[in-house]
């Protein structure tokens, strides 16, 4: 059994120009990846796949179905992972995953839920602008997410590429 012939669509559906579409991690544990993404982000599970190399997950949200950006969750079987003679990558201690929250407290919030499952990497703080008010988080597998308030990215978003519409 060979691989598909990539001349043939697999959809029907495709951008119509190039998009940014992911960031891709490999997990050791998918479901606990899954879990941890789904209750600390407002991330939901798009679609999961197992295949011969393992598993695999797309998160992302909802509202964003006309241009989706998802966190691609991998976790290789040991006998068929193609990567298994590179060490796992981890975003730490600077490289991270962001996300953007409407209201101050919002941080508090989240570092007090992350302190609480032991998952709180950098305990709330003002940095200079642009970066805003921000916690930084540690997933299962060590990787840094950072949650801001009045980081700015949203706001400029608008202000370049569009009206405010959310």
């Amino acid at each position: 059994m060979g691989a598909p012939d990539s001349s043939v669509p697999t959809y029907g559906l495709r951008p119509t120009t190039a998009r940014w579409t992911h960031i891709a991690l490999r997990v050791a544990d998918i479901d606990a990846s899954i879990d941890w993404y789904t209750r600390f982000t407002p991330l939901e599970l798009l679609d999961r796949r197992q295949d011969e190399l393992g598993f695999g997950a797309w998160l992302g949200q909802p509202d964003s179905a006309d241009r989706p950006f998802v966190l691609v969750l991998a976790q290789f079987l040991p006998a068929t992972d193609p990567f298994r003679e590179h060490p796992q990558e981890v975003l730490a201690p600077f490289a991270h995953l962001g996300i953007e929250l409407p209201e101050h407290a919002d941080i508090d919030a989240i570092a007090a839920r992350a302190e609480r499952s032991g998952c709180l990497a950098m305990a709330p703080r003002e940095m200079p602008v642009p970066i805003g008010y921000i916690c930084m988080l540690r997933d299962p597998d060590g990787n840094m997410v950072e949650f801001s308030y009045d980081q700015g990215v949203y706001a400029k978003a608008q202000e370049v590429w569009g009206a405010a519409t959310a």
